[in-house]
This record gives C-alpha cells, sequence and structure tokens, in this order.
C-alpha cells in the first residue's frame, strides 16, 4: 500500500477482509444485511509468543485494521472453542435466513502466525472438527524454521508488522489459490512398563500444537491391554535420529532460557552450534552404530493400493530418517528433490507432490550429507515412497531415541523387555492449504505441476558432498549449517 493511500481507499480495501460484528453475536437483533458482503473475510489466529516480540507487534496491527472480534491470541483461546462458537453462529444465522451469513461461510479464509507447531495446530483443529466447507489456511512464518509457510510461498523470514506489511499480506491471502494437503496419522504402541514410563515427551509443554501424542482412552477402537497406545497427526515430517537430536538439544535449551532466544537469527545460529555440539557434523566419531536406524529398527513400508508389508533396506551408516509430506524440510531444503525419468522408471520413484497419499521417505548419515541439499539438484538418500510406513523398535537396542513432528522434538524412553515398540504412519485425509501461485509445493492433480517436474536431478550417485569451503556460503538450513566461528578443518 502506497504512503498517499487516503483513508477512503483504506477503508475500500479492508471492508474485503472485515467480518461484521453481529456474526460473533447470533444473538444480535440484526436484520439482513444490504451491503455487498466481504468479498475475503478472515478469521486471524496468532500466537503472541512466537518471533519475540513481532507476535505481539503483529496482533496489535491485525486488530487495528479489522474487527478486533475476528483477531485471536491464541495464548488465550484455543482455536477449536473459536471456530466451533464461529460456526454455530453462521448456522443460527443461516437458519434465520440471513444471506451474509451463507455468503461469509462460502468465503471464509484462515490466517494463522506462528511457528510451523501453532500452523499444525490450526490444520489439525479444522481437520478435526469437519467442517462440510473447511476453511482453507495461510500461514505466516513466525517460528525458527517456517517449513509449512515456505512450502506454499508465504515465505520463511519474519514478516513486518507495520500496517502497510499486513495489509499487503491481506491482498497476497485474497489472491492466493486453494490446494488440498495430505495428512498423516500416527500411532505409537509399548507394552506397559513394569516400572517408570515409555510416553512421549515433549520439552515445550505444547501438546496442542504438537497435535500429536496423546493415550487413548480404554473405549477406543486402538486400544490394547496391556499396552499403552498413543495417537497424533502430522502435515509436514516426522523424522528420527540425528536431527531430532539436535533440534531436542535446542528446544531444551530454549526452555530453559527462553530470553536469549527472541531473535530469529539468534536462533538459527544457536541451532547451528547445538549440531556441532551434539556430534552431528562428526557423528562417525561421537555416535554409537548401535543407535543408527537399522539397528535401532526394522522398518516396514506398505506401497499405495497394496496391502502387504514390505521390509525397507536402510544402509547401515544411516542415523537419520524423515518421513515427508511437504517439500521443505530444516528450514526450507528440499531432501527428495526430483527423480529423473530414469529413476522414475527403475524404482518407481515419482516427484514429491502433496496431495498423492504417499510420503518420501529419507535417509542421511549425518550433517555433511545433509549439505548435498543446498547444491543444485541435491537430494538425501532416497528410501522409498509409502503410503504406509511401520517401525519395529528391537528388544534393548538402545535407553531411548529422538524423535520429532513438524518440528516439535522429544526424548522417547524404549522399554526393555520382551516387546517392541512400534511405530505406524498412515494416511488419513487431506486438508485445505492457501498458496500463492508460484509456491514450491505441487499438486499431482496441476498439469503444470507435471511439466514442472521433468528436469530431475541427473546425478546417479548419492556420495558424501565434498567436505569444500565452498558449503560455507550456502548457510540455509538450521540442521545443516556450519555455524559462523567453526572451521570446517576441524570438523572433517
Amino acid at each position: 500500500m502506497d504512503a498517499t493511500t487516503s483513508d477512503s481507499n483504506l477503508e475500500s480495501i479492508l471492508k474485503e477482509f472485515r467480518i461484521p460484528s453481529f456474526i460473533f453475536d447470533a444473538e444480535s437483533d440484526v436484520s439482513d444485511d444490504e451491503s455487498p458482503p466481504p468479498e475475503c473475510p478472515v478469521l486471524v489466529f496468532i500466537n503472541s509468543k512466537s518471533g519475540g516480540q513481532l507476535g505481539g507487534d503483529l496482533l496489535v496491527t491485525y486488530r487495528s485494521l479489522l474487527n478486533e472480534k475476528q483477531v485471536y491470541d491464541l495464548g488465550n483461546e484455543a482455536p477449536d472453542k473459536v471456530l466451533r462458537r464461529v460456526y454455530l453462529n453462521l448456522e443460527l444465522l443461516k437458519s434465520r435466513g440471513n444471506n451474509l451469513a451463507i455468503q461469509i461461510q462460502q468465503s471464509l479464509r484462515i490466517i494463522v502466525a506462528g511457528g510451523d507447531g501453532t500452523a499444525g495446530w490450526l490444520l489439525g483443529v479444522v481437520c478435526d472438527l469437519k467442517f462440510s466447507h473447511p476453511p482453507p489456511i495461510a500461514t505466516v512464518p513466525l517460528g525458527t524454521g517456517n517449513n509449512l509457510p515456505f512450502a506454499f510461498g508465504w515465505g520463511k523470514k519474519n514478516p513486518g508488522t507495520d500496517r502497510n506489511s499486513v495489509i499487503s499480506f491481506l491482498n497476497q491471502v485474497k489472491e492466493a489459490k486453494e490446494m488440498k494437503i495430505d495428512n498423516w496419522h500416527i500411532l505409537m504402541r509399548m507394552r506397559a512398563p513394569k516400572e517408570g514410563s515409555c510416553d512421549p515427551i515433549a520439552p515445550l509443554e505444547l501438546p496442542h500444537s504438537l497435535h500429536a501424542f496423546h493415550r487413548v482412552s480404554a473405549t477406543d477402537e486402538l486400544n490394547k491391554e496391556g499396552y499403552h497406545t498413543f495417537r497424533g497427526g502430522f502435515w509436514n515430517y516426522f523424522s528420527m535420529g540425528m536431527d531430532a537430536q539436535v533440534s531436542y538439544a535446542f528446544h531444551s535449551e530454549r526452555k530453559l532460557h527462553p530470553e536469549k532466544f527472541k531473535n530469529q537469527l539468534v536462533n538459527q545460529s544457536t541451532y547451528a552450534k547445538l549440531g556441532c555440539t551434539q556430534g552431528w557434523f562428526f557423528a562417525s566419531l561421537f555416535h554409537p552404530s548401535s543407535k543408527n536406524i537399522a539397528q535401532l529398527a526394522q522398518v516396514k513400508i506398505m506401497k499405495k493400493h497394496s496391502q502387504e508389508w514390505q521390509k525397507l533396506d536402510i544402509p547401515s551408516s544411516i542415523r537419520s530418517i524423515v518421513c515427508l509430506n511437504l517439500p521443505s524440510f530444516s528450514g526450507g531444503l528440499s531432501p527428495w528433490g526430483t527423480p529423473n525419468s530414469k529413476k522414475q522408471h527403475e524404482r518407481s520413484l515419482t516427484p514429491p507432490f502433496v496431495d498423492d497419499g504417499l510420503l518420501e521417505v529419507v535417509g542421511f548419515r549425518d550433517a555433511w550429507h545433509g549439505l548435498v541439499l543446498l547444491a543444485p539438484n541435491g537430494h538425501g538418500t532416497r528410501l522409498a515412497q509409502a503410503h504406509r510406513i511401520r517401525f519395529e523398535f528391537h528388544k534393548g537396542a538402545a535407553e531411548h531415541t529422538f524423535m520429532r513432528i513438524d518440528g516439535e522434538p522429544w526424548k522417547q524412553p524404549l522399554p526393555e523387555d520382551d516387546d517392541t515398540v512400534v511405530v505406524e504412519i498412515s494416511h488419513l485425509g487431506q486438508v485445505n492449504m492457501l498458496a500463492t501461485h508460484d509456491c514450491k509445493s505441487k499438486s499431482i492433480h496441476d498439469p503444470l505441476s507435471l511439466s514442472h517436474h521433468n528436469d530431475g536431478d541427473d546425478d546417479s550417485n548419492e556420495d558424501e558432498p565434498e567436505h569444500g569451503e565452498e558449503w560455507r556460503k550456502f548457510g540455509a538450513a538450521e540442521t545443516f549449517k556450519i555455524p559462523d566461528g567453526v572451521e570446517i578443518a576441524h570438523l572433517s
């Protein structure tokens, strides 16, 4: 918006997004409004604690531009309660013949500002509420990784919080396209231990953001006597191994010293340095082989339209495994890349579409291996594409491992008794996202996506990248970034 934009023009722009107050109070005595409905009515959810002070600043700006009743601080009110209340009011107004309520419900869009955990929370709530016409969601990047916003074209850097920046973003939301993306169910089951606990542990005390593990009730069909069963969901990725260990160290440090983590650049630098102290850059020296994926668990996959489990051969050197739904991981990298036509034919590999009912399963040996993602056509070790994945942890393989869902890590204890721990991931359904027209995510139903993926990698090997000085200049993603002040010669 130009600085010279008149107040009348500004009001005309904002009318396209504002929702009248009576929509939020179905009991108010309001006749059917003769004014035209907003072209792009939005509900705005902001995690005021995300991005340091930025979340709070953004909340103030949105409330100054829109109706305060359509802008919510997630620290004060949970989105499921808000959406239930708003949709109940809309249904009551519709039953009274209010045309504006009908039109608003048909065109409603959601904006969520926060980290990937916050965005996943909103996606999970909208999915769980099972609306007949679920509103699509646009994500404002306020976290450290910001994989969800980046995958759909909203960027990965913290946005401006001034009026012009917010109005510009609102206009982008109005012009955005809708995309369906797969969402995934994850189940963890383990025999109830004789002593101690094997419960999943979330270090940030944000189980709603994880939309992840909660113990199923005794009446749940997934419950099994003598076992603890947990279930949850994710939209971007599930990972296990050393990448999750680094993430866990970062989140634990941030929980202990939140005052040190109010700047995005500082957060990313700290994340990178922890990658070194945790041994991610010299894993062969400091990471016991007993914790490599193949030694820790047996992995099985099920192809689409199949009912048969197949054992997946994991190279013995793989220390991290990622089950990826979106083409954005570790701050915007694409571990799967685009297989060339030869690989697509010989290994039945496809490009990474976000709505094809398949997860891309990728392995990494260490952070050096991950640095290959920063090169053109770079990718990790492509292990498989699967409609279902099952991890069966070996008896006594380790006391614990590290896991991560959509950026939220935890340290998972493993029992030592005679039953394996099982983690199983299966396709659950789809949710609606808002995306810019040039976004990174591609749909299998979009002809332009198919042509976009014609130029795949032509590198037939997946060797370690050279430990050369040229890698320092990329400095992109937290998990694989070489921090300033660390000499490569001391790590190789």
